[in-house]
């Protein structure tokens, strides 16, 4: 198994009668491919859509039927963030490199290994009546948005086709194809021994992917409804927050991934679902053993000599003076694409990529109005990224630890590359899904998972390791698990109010293993050691500390420092011996390296920002200056102190910096992105917040706006129901007004 470890400008209201908009006459050359028949399709389905957009910017559309709301999300998507759209659908169908150049061909080719236009346009050609309207819908929202949009300018993408919904179906391959390690992959087909390899890191190095996800049943509750928590961690302004409605059904609500037209983590009027990342091994490697004859390739499987499959690969780039072009000449077994080589054996990787089914099983979730509905969609077994954790107005609460989840033979070790020659490492078929690790209603009355393992999902009502073969869950224990498990146990009569302040609770458990060890080593240092007199201070304020974070905290400043510098120092190590590094850092370096580390962290707070005795909101902030895919910080423009801390220190509420730090001042970039607390009574209702705001404009009032709400932990109330949202309007019009 690989290991697991992306523009809308507030304009005039216009009455609801009033003509849809045409394109300027400036607009003639750029739209010279559209039809009469086009424009006319979609002017008459814009009619049949409305998009209210609230006090926040919100989007709330509503159509006459599911396509029509598609269409109308499409576009709303569009003009909050076009280029965000554009790029995930580039970077899916591996078409970086045409717009960023050569140095993006490999990215591409991983994405070509398993992506290919005329296979995505042979699914969607077989794919069912209702699901292909969905995608007519999904490219006529976001052509129609360029064709009212003369100034919106592509890098590439001037017309999206049906099909291309496909290539990014969240679920079916998603994040699984990045497990692809870029540099090995070049080293293979581009023949190059000095395509250098990353040197490994920690797992402390970035703020984890992934989320926390939270279900309460009836009996714990003040007003005895389920309340659902969903909290993901993704890097900031990945998903925006979308309100879509139909005539058939459709009511859904949460965040949604820029380009998709189904709400990935959200709810509707009956009943919702968090996704967490990383369940069961969904991946795996194979080694090929592998011969030559007559300039073709063979493999061993069993008794037979195999042929690859062979395939040329056209890599369009950028250049200087205008595109070129890069063919190589791929190689497949039975198990799938060869992507390195390890001892003279070829590896090939296996994961699934089935585009169709997932985006039916993606998008018929939404639609779920009961337990029996919502587990028929799950047994599609198409979602390979994630675990679910569910609550319904029925009072039902349940846990899913994967969904697509291969049958395995467990004599073999899968965790490492097996052996492809042997057809026994095969895989053989689907877990059904009443065999994989599942929760409905446990006894203790709450769910939770933190991408972690599901052996404490529900207290001592958790699934038993021991009944279960290893793959089906590979993640460990985790800090937060330890946290989340700790603030839901004891825990009654909560409140939507509630249950946020319990996702913000502040400890940090990761330094519960740690500080003592410290605190034992310096007081075996002698008297006359330097380190005993030049630590006292900062040794008294971390045995001070309640090891909760907070803006005026100086000890948690020095804390994350001292671990930040230890993960550092001793994670390569860590990841070379297969471990944690926090478990590392806590058994197997000696106290002299704990008490050095401490040293260095105290010189550099006292060298960035003057002194070590530094409170966290002075250093941990909040800063969007641009719309910039790739947001740029600046110590010295204005930022928004933010009293939680990274979810590698067990913080529930995650804020983390994952790019290469050049400046003082840490600034987060992943984390706490959309979350929202839901209860499913008679009426829902449910509170938000969002990472700076709905849009991806800096000209836009919802640029920014919930970032000081964001900073604080304070949410909005969501508008879920139509009144609702009419009585804090701020602009409806059909889609071209």
């Amino acid at each position: 198994m690989l290991k697991r470890p992306a523009l809308f400008a507030l304009m005039c209201a216009m009455p609801m009668g009033a003509a849809l908009a045409a394109p300027p006459a400036a607009n003639a050359a750029a739209n010279a491919t559209v039809s009469a028949a086009d424009t006319a399709r979609w002017q008459g389905t814009a009619q049949r859509v409305d998009i209210l957009r609230d006090k926040w910017g919100i989007p709330h559309v509503y159509g006459k039927t599911d396509a029509d709301a598609v269409f109308g999300m499409m576009y709303a998507q569009a003009e909050d963030d076009f280029k965000r759209v554009e790029l995930n659908f580039i970077n899916a169908m591996g078409r970086l490199a045409e717009v960023r150049g050569e140095a993006e061909l490999y990215r591409d080719l991983r994405m070509k290994l398993f992506i290919n236009p005329r296979q995505l346009q042979t699914q969607y050609a077989a794919s069912p009546a209702w699901l292909k309207k969905l995608m007519n819908a999904w490219a006529d929202g976001l052509n129609y948005y360029l064709y009212t949009h003369p100034q919106v300018k592509p890098q590439l993408l001037t017309r999206f086709e049906p099909w291309m919904a496909l290539s990014f179906s969240e679920g079916s391959i998603g994040g699984d194809i990045e497990d692809v390690d870029l540099a090995q992959l070049e080293r293979f087909y581009g023949k190059r021994a000095d395509v250098p390899v990353a040197l490994a890191g920690s797992d402390l190095d970035e703020e984890p992917s992934g989320s926390n996800g939270f279900a309460i049943a009836p009996r714990l509750t003040r007003d005895g409804h389920a309340l659902l928590l969903i909290n993901p961690h993704t890097s900031f302004y990945f998903r925006p927050e979308v309100h879509v409605n139909s005539g058939e059904g459709l009511n859904a609500y949460g965040a949604v991934t820029w380009g998709q037209f189904f709400i990935y983590q959200g709810f509707n009027e009956r009943l919702g679902w968090m996704h967490t990342s990383g369940g069961g091994d969904v991946i795996d490697e194979y080694l090929e053993s592998v011969t030559e004859q007559n300039g073709h390739y063979f493999y061993q499987y069993g008794k037979e000599r195999r042929p690859l499959k062979a395939v040329d690969i056209t890599l369009p780039y950028k250049t200087a003076d205008g595109m070129a072009h890069k063919v190589i000449t791929v190689y497949y077994s039975h198990h799938g694409p060869i992507v390195r080589e390890a001892n003279g054996k070829w590896v090939a990787v296996r994961l699934m990529n089935d585009p169709m089914r997932a985006l039916t099983q993606s998008f018929s979730r939404t639609k779920a109005r009961d337990y029996a509905a919502f587990y028929k969609v799950m047994e599609l077994r198409t979602n390979s990224s994630n675990n679910t954790v569910y609550a319904d107005a029925d009072g039902n609460i349940a846990y899913f630890h994967g969904n697509f989840i291969p049958v395995r033979d467990t004599r073999f070790d899968f965790t490492h590359p097996v052996d492809g020659s042997d057809p026994a490492t095969d895989w053989k078929g689907l877990h059904q899904v009443k065999d994989t690790i599942t929760l409905f209603n446990p006894k203790n009355g709450w769910i939770q998972n933190t991408n972690n393992w599901p052996f404490t999902a529900a207290g001592p009502y958790s699934p038993r390791q021991q009944d279960y073969p290893a793959y089906m869950s590979v993640n460990p224990e985790n800090p937060r698990g330890v946290h989340a498990v700790r603030v839901l146990k004891d825990a009654r009569d909560f409140t939507i109010d509630s249950l946020i302040a319990t996702a913000y609770d502040s400890q940090l458990t990761a330094f519960e293993p740690l500080l003592p060890k410290l605190f034992q080593d310096y007081d075996s240092l002698s008297g006359d050691e330097p380190l005993k007199a030049m630590l006292a201070p900062q040794i008294e304020a971390l045995r001070g500390w309640d090891m909760r974070s907070g803006l005026d905290s100086v000890p948690t400043s020095l804390a994350i420092y001292w671990a930040q510098n230890l993960a550092d120092t001793f994670g390569p190590a860590a990841r070379a011996r297969e471990v944690l590094v926090l478990d590392y850092i806590a058994k197997a370096i000696t106290p002299m390296d704990r008490l050095v580390a401490l040293a260095h962290a105290s010189d550099k707070l006292a060298a960035d920002f003057g002194r070590w005795q530094t409170p966290w909101g002075e250093i941990n902030r909040f800063q969007r200056l641009t719309g910039d895919i790739v947001q740029p910080f600046d110590d010295s423009k204005p930022s928004l102190p933010v009293g939680f801390a990274s979810a590698n220190w067990g913080a529930l509420a995650s804020f983390g910096m994952t790019s290469k730090a050049n400046t003082k001042r840490i600034y987060g970039e992943r984390g706490n992105s959309f979350v929202a607390a839901v209860e499913f009574g008679p009426r829902i209702k449910a509170r938000s917040i969002l990472a700076g705001g709905e849009s991806g404009d800096p000209a836009s009032p919802h640029f920014n706006d919930q970032a000081a709400m964001y900073a604080r932990g304070e949410f909005k109330d969501v508008l879920f129901y139509k009144e609702d949202v009419e009585k804090n309007l701020e602009r409806r019009y059909h889609p071209g007004q």
